[in-house]
């Protein structure tokens, strides 16, 4: 039996709006150029760039938007995401923080520097604290052994640390976000 119409099954035009809606013009139209192209879904990682790069992290609707848009899984789309480690499936901080792990640095306690970081914060590696003022990361070296341990804050270097450091150093920049903020 056939249905003279498929408008009541076929929401196509409402779930494209959406995902407009969700990504912006600028990016659904970069996707639409895509779709244009030979093989679209091989533009998928440069899409996800460029939504990441606009909304600092990859949320669920910004994943199923560019799935709708680009006419792939949704699947695919998130499993390339959640895959590649430059990609970030959550809001990141004002503040990010990255402790060294390298040899130096772990020889001289950078351990005991990230365990008194993430119990201050409540948080683990890669995770953004409640107030979204910090992220906490790791890097493997910062290339300032003589200094270890060390980490650093938005390309600032704190060096020589000691467990004890970790809340001067945290409320510094709580200064500044609240001074930023006017609050």
């Amino acid at each position: 039996m056939n249905s003279p119409t498929c408008s009541t099954t076929d929401n196509w035009e409402h779930v494209q709006a959406i995902s407009r809606e969700a990504l912006g013009e600028p990016l659904w139209r970069f996707i639409e150029e895509c779709r244009a192209k030979d093989h679209p879904e091989s533009h998928l990682i440069s899409i996800l760039h460029k939504v990441q790069s606009q909304y600092g992290h990859l949320s669920p609707t910004h994943l199923d938007a560019v799935a709708q848009l680009l006419g792939v899984p949704a699947a695919k789309v998130a499993g390339v995401a959640s895959f590649y480690h430059f990609f970030r499936l959550a809001p990141r901080g004002k503040f990010i923080i990255n402790v060294c792990m390298g040899t130096a640095c772990y020889v001289k306690g950078a351990d005991r520097i990230a365990a008194r970081l993430m119990d201050e914060l409540g948080i683990t590696w890669g995770e953004t604290s409640k107030d979204g003022i910090f992220t906490v990361e790791q890097a493997r070296c910062l290339g300032t052994c003589g200094l270890a341990p060390v980490l650093m804050i938005d390309n600032e270097m704190h060096g020589q640390l000691t467990p004890d450091q970790v809340p001067a150093i945290l409320e510094k920049y709580l200064k500044k976000s609240r001074s930023q903020t006017g609050s």
